[in-house]
This record gives structure tokens, sequence and C-alpha cells, in this order.
């Protein structure tokens, strides 16, 4: 048994941080679902949708504000500090884009939607989905495995995504006349896009926590 599978013996069960690191993901999933079906619902049932993304986001502040406050309150933590900061920050940086390609949609108001803005929806949702499965498995380092082929496939979704954003704004200064939707387009992309970095980013976090204690 090394040091670090002796420090975790050692070190009693975490009750404070994982259960806030789960609320987060599931957070998470709950917002990329309401941002695909928003992309796929009829023009009249989207605002509604994107209402509840609003309420979502104020959520995931919430719980990033609760987490920060147990990390200044606890001496004792899961793992490093830094790494709950990273993690959290992380967590939060996805939701945010995730919320700004919904409020440029509504900014802009993009009212057709392509399949390339639904398929970068979807990517996302998978992404948010593999996180969840990985902040699970780390929860009390019970299958550090699954975290690192959670994290392989968030980070294949990246690429994905990267192809994806690629071939739309191709399409889009190919086929587009009008420069006013090239700039609109472009931009709810760029942030869908830019979400699946920062999943990418969350995944980097896991990887190094993952890696320190195996």
């Amino acid at each position: 048994m090394n040091l670090n599978n002796i420090f975790q013996f050692l070190t009693p069960k975490d009750k404070k941080f994982f259960p806030l690191f789960q609320e987060a993901t599931k957070n998470l999933i709950e917002l990329a679902e309401t941002l695909h079906e928003a992309v796929n619902a009829p023009l009249l049932q989207r605002e509604e949708l994107f209402n509840k993304m609003t309420e979502l986001k104020e959520i995931g502040e919430k719980i990033a504000h609760n987490t920060y406050v147990e990390l200044n309150k606890n001496f004792i933590t899961p793992f490093d500090r830094e790494d709950i900061y990273s993690l959290v920050n992380s967590l939060n940086n996805v939701s945010n884009y995730i919320n700004a390609a919904a409020s440029r949609m509504r900014l802009y108001q993009v009212d057709k939607i392509t399949k390339s803005i639904r398929k970068l929806t979807e990517i996302n949702l998978e992404a948010c989905q593999q996180l969840d499965i990985a902040i699970k498995q780390l929860e009390n380092f019970k299958d550090l495995k699954k975290v690192i082929e959670s994290c392989n496939r968030i980070n294949k979704l990246e690429s994905k995504s990267d192809n994806v954003y690629d071939k739309a704004v191709s399409e889009l200064f190919e086929n587009e006349n009008d420069a006013k939707n090239i700039i609109k387009y472009k931009e709810v992309l760029s942030a869908l896009e830019t979400a699946t970095d920062k999943c990418k980013n969350a995944a980097s976090v896991l990887e190094s926590i993952t890696i320190k204690h195996s």
C-alpha cells in the first residue's frame, strides 16, 4: 500500500464536497438537456426553456458558492484545495458558455436552428454526462480507471466539436450572403464549441487529481 492509499484509508469519508460536486454536474446535465431540448423545440416553446436555463445557471452559481464556503470552513478536504477550486471553477465555466449560447440565440433572435447547432448541443450534453460519471467514480477514489475513461471520451467529444464547428463556419461563409446572419450564427456556434472546450478543461482537472491519487 503506497502513501496515497494509506492517506485515503485514514482520511474520513467526505460528506460535504462530493455531494456538492455531484449537484454541480447534475445541474450541468439538466442545463445541457434544456438547451438541446430548446434547439429542437418549436419557436414558441423556446423562450420558456431559455428562462429555465437562467434558473439553472443561478442554481449552479449557488452550488459553486456553497463549495467555496465549505472550502474556507474545512481544514480536511478530499484532495488538494487548489484542485477543488480548479474543479469548481472549470464546471462553472461550462455552465457559463452553455448559457452564453442560449443568451446569444435570444439576443440575436436566431429563430432558424441549423443541424450544426443541434449537433453541438448534443455533444455538450454527452460531455456533461461524462463529467458526471467521472465525478461519481472519483468519490472516495472508487474507480480511477473509469474516471480516465470518461476524460478520454470528453477529449474525443471536444475534437468532434472542433470538426463540427469548423465545417459549420466554413459553410456559413460559403453559403450566407447576409453579414448580420454570419455574425449571429458564428457567435452561437463559437459559444457552443467553447462550452465543449471547457468540458475538456474540467476533464483535465479530473485527470490531474486522478494521477495524484493513483
